[in-house]
């Protein structure tokens, strides 16, 4: 087995969801560079724009992400997650409220297409990576059930990646066997009641 696949094997999970997640975001990028263009070629402010818009996209976001993107992790009630998920959402615009207003305001480029564009989605980059990071740690927690497997799936990462390198988990002293009782690679397969792998 390569150290790749290895390395898929002990984050695939995180994979996965950042691979819906990133689908629901490209969707949500879209209603917002949309909603934003439409909105600002009518009169309306770029901090308005990108609000107006941004709200749209999250609605969007909560749903897909809920019922897709995290579907597998613990839920409480949906007024519950929707209150933190609108609250980091609120943080997450405000991020992007501020690359906006610094591009038009502070630097004079309001009305210069590219830097609107640029800056827009500057913002929603800095504000992706913060919600990714809040709705695994805030709004859908860890499965409950997966404390064992992911300890389990951690350790067999341990031993894929101890048997692509040669190295050992921890050293043994000279009988073979490891310091204050722990359980090396090589005897956690000869321990009796082992899981054979």
């Amino acid at each position: 087995m390569t150290v790749v696949r290895g390395l898929y094997v002990r984050f695939r999970q995180i994979i996965h969801e950042f691979a819906k997640f990133g689908i629901i975001g490209v969707i949500g990028l879209t209603i917002t560079n949309i909603g934003y263009v439409l909105m600002h070629s009518h009169g309306v402010g770029p901090v308005t724009s990108t609000t107006i818009a941004t709200i749209i996209a999250t609605i969007v976001a909560y749903i897909g992400n809920r019922y897709w993107s995290f579907r597998h992790r613990e839920r409480t009630s949906v007024p519950r997650e929707g209150t933190i998920f609108f609250v980091l959402n609120g943080i997450g615009l405000l991020i992007q409220d501020a690359v906006v207003a610094f591009n038009a305001y502070l630097l004079g480029l309001e009305h210069h297409k590219l830097a609107e564009f640029l800056a827009l989605n500057i913002g929603i980059a800095i504000a992706t990576v913060f919600r990714f990071w809040s709705y695994r740690r805030f709004v859908w927690a860890a499965p409950a059930g997966d404390a064992g497997t992911g300890a389990a799936a951690q350790l067999d990462a341990e031993h894929l990646g101890q048997a692509v390198s040669g190295v050992p988990l921890v050293s043994e002293n000279g009988n073979g066997h490891a310091p204050d009782g722990q359980i090396t690679h090589r005897d956690s397969f000869s321990q009796p009641g082992a899981t054979q792998f």
